[in-house]
């Protein structure tokens, strides 16, 4: 199961202080849940990786940027998080620790790290 974040809930959770700085809001959203992904509802790449999530047993919480007024703004603090060089959606944080686009998830999934990250975090209990 998937919760998603209406665009109302942003500003419900962040203080006035740490909605000026975009990188804040995203490291303080990505620290709110076990699994946290930043997502763009149109994109197909995203709902791969919300798809792979959910089939694993993971309950994400998810931020669908083109959702949110502030979208573009969230995007270019991820975008400074990951790197130019990748994509600025999906990223994923784990624990609250960023684990970075759909690429480092799928590597994290093949090579068998991403299991245990999930489990460390609670948010797999198998």
């Amino acid at each position: 199961m998937m919760h998603y974040q209406a665009e109302r809930s942003w500003e419900y959770y962040m203080p006035a202080t740490a909605a000026r700085d975009p990188v804040d809001r995203v490291v303080r959203l990505a620290a709110g849940s076990a699994v946290v992904i930043f997502s763009v509802s149109s994109c197909c790449m995203c709902h791969a990786l919300k798809r792979l999530l959910c089939g694993m047993g993971v309950s994400s919480t998810v931020y669908e940027l083109d959702h949110d007024p502030r979208g573009k703004e969230i995007e270019r603090a991820l975008m400074r998080l990951v790197g130019a060089a990748s994509p600025p959606v999906p990223v994923v944080f784990i624990g609250g620790k960023l684990v970075g686009s759909m690429d480092r998830v799928m590597a994290s999934h093949i090579n068998g790290s991403l299991v245990p990250l999930l489990k460390e975090a609670g948010a797999l209990w198998l």
